[in-house]
Parts: C-alpha cells; sequence; structure tokens
C-alpha cells in the first residue's frame, strides 16, 4: 500500500535537497525525503508523533533557504498535514 501523501512530500523534500546550496539543508532534507519514501510504502504508517517530529525538522530547516526552496518545503508540509488528517486520534 501506498501512502501517496507521504511518497509526494518524500519527492518535494528530494527535490528542495538538491536545489539547496548549503549542505547541512540539503543532508536533513534528503534523510527526511528517504524516511518518508520508506513509510509510504511500509507495512504501517507513522503516526501522529513522528510525523509531528517531521514538521519539526521542517520548521527548523525551512527559515535557512531561499524562498523557492521554502515554497517547496511548504508544499511537502501540505502533503503531511493532509496525510494527518486520515489518522485517529489527536
Amino acid at each position: 500500500m501506498v501512502r501517496e501523501e507521504l511518497n509526494r512530500a518524500s519527492e518535494l523534500l528530494a527535490s528542495a535537497a538538491s536545489r539547496t546550496g548549503d549542505d547541512g539543508s540539503s543532508d536533513r532534507l534528503a534523510d527526511l525525503a528517504d524516511q518518508l519514501a520508506n513509510l509510504s510504502e511500509g507495512g504501517r504508517g507513522p503516526d501522529h508523533g513522528r510525523l509531528a517530529r517531521f514538521q519539526a525538522a521542517l520548521d527548523e530547516i525551512q527559515p535557512t533557504v531561499d524562498d523557492e526552496t521554502a515554497a517547496t518545503i511548504e508544499e511537502a508540509r501540505d502533503e503531511l498535514s493532509d496525510y494527518r488528517e486520515t489518522l485517529e486520534g489527536v
């Protein structure tokens, strides 16, 4: 089962990672993209807490990148939010 929102967020973050000139931000975005790609196809999807940690990491990275990359990160955040709406709880 592919979780489309997580897959799309992964693709967006991989794109953002390739465009940023800051190696630290690029590495973090690429790592987050890889984690989301794995979660998008895993047997069990992430819970609210795990998604909140992804969003917190994006909150830290977003102000350090250019406007275009920040917009791409925002799109990925929207995908994560859309996925969170499908989860029970919180």
